[in-house]
């Protein structure tokens, strides 16, 4: 645990160069929890932080699925209604990103009296740092591993009771240094989830059947997103089109199942 929180520490650091300061990685995010405890309300931090409800509502799924326990709890009541509270977890972060902020400022300091060429460095490193566009990101840990001589099968909890598992070429469990223990990173395309209605008894070749309640449900012009939020917490998203919406007469607070298949999984690590 020391090596990631020390590389998420460096992360923040790496952001900031000599010659202008920029926010400390995570800034916003933390903002948005501080107002959620402030008003119990998802819907008036969104607005004090200058986010869209959907915004901030994706935020905060994706620092719950991210967290190793829930940062924000949510209450029944409707999409606009009931309330949202941070957890002790969360608030613990929130007191933990402090400390780090005020010593990542004295740090800055002490570093621009020294090095008076940091870009170079600082620019180096953000191209090393990797975005990713899957919707769904789960920190787990390895839980099994299924080695055979291509590809290999690895079974990844994501807390809550939940669990994954990954397809994964052999190579990759070497060149990831997987082991049972071994904290990883599963993310999964909102495309490669498919959404079954209601708590269907049918067998599924498809490995990971992640069992939840229909938490939002929006229309595009084509395709439309179905969150499912799990019993542990974390949260699901699925991209289909509107009439699978609409055949599967979705809505919220209806039991659904997301179906992945663990071909559909990507493992990462941090470095």
């Amino acid at each position: 645990m020391r090596n990631r929180n020390e590389a998420g520490v460096w992360m923040g650091l790496i952001r900031s160069d000599s010659a202008r300061e920029q926010p400390l990685l995570g800034q916003r995010q933390i903002a948005l929890l501080r107002q959620i405890a402030a008003t119990g309300s998802i819907t008036h931090a969104a607005k004090a932080v200058d986010l869209s409800y959907k915004a901030a509502w994706d935020a905060v799924n994706a620092m719950n699925n991210m967290a190793e326990q829930p940062l924000v709890a949510s209450a029944t009541g409707g999409k606009h209604g009931g309330g949202s509270r941070i957890t002790e977890y969360g608030l613990r972060q929130i007191q933990l990103y402090d400390i780090v902020e005020n010593e990542y400022r004295r740090f800055v300091g002490r570093l621009n009296e020294k090095v008076h060429d940091v870009d170079e460095l600082t620019n180096f490193m953000r191209r090393l740092m990797m975005q990713t566009s899957a919707r769904n990101q789960f920190l787990g840990r390895v839980t099994g591993l299924n080695i055979g001589p291509i590809n290999a099968e690895i079974g990844v909890d994501i807390g809550g009771g939940d669990h994954i598992t990954a397809l994964i070429t052999r190579g990759s469990v070497e060149n990831l240094g997987l082991q049972e223990g071994s904290e990883v990173f599963a993310l999964v395309k909102a495309s490669s989830v498919i959404i079954v209605a209601g708590e269907p008894k049918l067998k599924l070749s498809a490995r990971n059947q992640l069992r939840g309640t229909v938490s939002d449900c929006k229309k595009g012009a084509v395709n439309g997103e179905v969150t499912l939020q799990l019993a542990g917490g974390k949260t699901v998203t699925a991209t289909i089109t509107n009439a699978s919406i609409d055949g599967l007469a979705l809505k919220e607070g209806d039991p659904a199942v997301a179906v992945i298949k663990s071909s559909s999984v990507i493992l990462g690590v941090a470095l």
